[in-house]
């Protein structure tokens, strides 16, 4: 079994705790936000009624209140959130924003390739969307159109780009060792891909409260710390009801990503997955120029195991992804969040790829549950007498992609028959997890298995080759 560039060229431990040594457990972009676009909303008290109630004040269900509004501006829309708007994985992702709705061409060619076509036109004409919002609502989550470039750090991933490139998608650049690191001063790529259009960088806590702005002021009413305990359809609408207070409803959007779905039968569709990331201090000019990265790209590289990494609006980096931490029983506890050894090995990974930072610190770190399904993006549905929509399973990639389902959800419960609706991955269920034990046996061996093809030119063994085959994924 063969080493990883990780492993060869590992920096000093020095290094790695000089990084660390003041590095706080929040979450940036949360700390970045100013206190106009942080309002204490109030909680639900009392019985309100609604045409729409959503619940999840997170991207999805943001999304598909505000295009409820522009659908029908005199719909009245209340959105119940068990906390704040945005606080998890809306607030915290890497705020890679990508035109993909299936987790990447390959994913979709692999289950969908008739669709393909349709599902790419969809996508960019998501992504094209979200850039014209800030112009439309006069909103400001630093959106830039950079596009996302994927390096090579092992020999075996040189050829996976060369016929990801020889694909002929339009916007995809091959770029060799000389060209990728003239373009990212980074030792370790071998070559890489830039896919130049079909992705952007945003501030993700931004937009989750740019949206609440613009909702609040389209009439939707939002109440935060308000954790639904029920979802009553024997009555002739829908009744969500909380501690302290009940929304009737005509309908409902279930918008809860990776917590536990009110529709009992999607309790076993997703399994949520914890994610480690790091943010370091802003990079001086000298340190900028230093790492080159003028085009400002997201970056992600090619391993099963792979890191994500971006530069912000005031010139710091964000490096996050390799582990995926699964825990017995599906279970979501803020003591996840804790895992010094994974920050420690993000922060190895960094000075491996950027040796020219040595002396940076980090000044955030933080982590989160994110949701994954079998066929590694959304799945769509009804329930109860199509009186109540749900989207789930966006795996790592909702920041784009969640937007795309408000629109799904709402032509669900309005019955419309359209392109959106008659994609096979709306009308189709993917395969559930199994319940424990089996699911953690599972995940933990796809995990283990994965590393292994790291470590093995990419060699996958009998059972990623069992997964792939029936089509039964488990992302890391």
């Amino acid at each position: 079994m063969g080493t990883t560039v990780f492993e060869r060229q590992r920096p000093a431990a020095s290094v790695v705790q000089h990084s660390l040594a003041d590095t706080r457990h929040a979450v940036f972009w949360r700390d970045d936000l100013p206190d106009s676009l942080l309002p204490d909303r109030p909680s639900l008290m009392g019985t309100h009624r609604a045409d729409l109630v959503v619940v999840g004040g997170g991207y999805a269900g943001l999304w598909t209140a505000l295009l409820a509004t522009e659908r029908d501006p005199a719909a009245k829309v209340v959105i119940v959130e068990a906390q704040r708007v945005g606080w998890a994985a809306s607030g915290r992702n890497g705020g890679f924003c990508e035109a993909s709705l299936t987790h990447g061409h390959e994913n979709g060619m692999a289950r969908w390739p008739d669709e393909m076509p349709l599902l790419d036109r969809l996508g960019r004409e998501n992504l094209d969307a979200i850039e014209a919002s800030e112009a439309r609502y006069g909103m400001d989550f630093q959106f830039e159109r950079t596009g996302q470039f994927a390096p090579a750090v092992e020999p075996h991933q040189v050829e996976w780009l060369k016929e990801w490139a020889a694909e002929g998608e339009e916007g995809v650049v091959y770029l060799d060792q000389a060209e990728a690191q003239a373009s990212v001063h980074s030792p370790t790529y071998l070559a890489a891909v830039w896919e130049k259009h079909a992705c952007g960088m945003l501030h993700p806590a931004r937009m989750a409260a740019e949206l609440a702005r613009v909702c609040e002021e389209r009439g939707v009413e939002i109440f935060e710390r308000s954790h639904v305990t029920g979802l009553d359809t024997t009555g002739p609408g829908v009744v969500v009801a909380t501690a302290d207070g009940r929304v009737e409803a005509s309908r409902a959007a279930l918008a809860t990503n990776v917590f536990p779905s009110l529709i009992k039968r999607n309790r076993l569709m997703t399994v949520p997955v914890y994610d480690y990331v790091l943010m370091t201090e802003p990079l001086t000019d000298a340190q900028v120029a230093s790492i080159g990265w003028q085009d400002r790209q997201g970056i992600g590289d090619m391993a099963n195991q792979f890191h994500y990494y971006r530069i912000t609006k005031d010139n710091r980096i964000l490096f996050g992804g390799y582990d995926a931490i699964y825990h017995y029983g599906r279970k979501v506890d803020p003591a996840y969040e804790e895992r010094p050894e994974t920050w420690a090995r993000l922060a190895s990974h960094f000075f491996t790829t950027f040796p020219q930072l040595e002396g940076l610190r980090f000044t955030h770190q933080w982590a989160g549950a994110i949701d994954t399904s079998t066929q590694f993006t959304a799945f769509f549905g009804t329930a109860r007498e199509r009186r109540v929509a749900y989207a789930a399973g966006f795996t790592g990639l909702g920041v784009g992609s969640t937007r795309f389902a408000g629109d799904v959800m709402l032509d669900l419960l309005d019955g419309v028959s359209n392109e959106r609706t008659g994609l096979e991955m709306v009308q189709k269920r993917p395969l559930p997890f199994p319940p424990e034990p089996a699911a953690s046996i599972g995940i933990n061996a796809t995990r283990w298995s994965l590393d292994r093809a790291d470590h093995n030119k990419g060699k996958r063994n009998l059972l990623l080759k069992t997964l792939d085959a029936v089509g039964l994924g488990f992302d890391s």
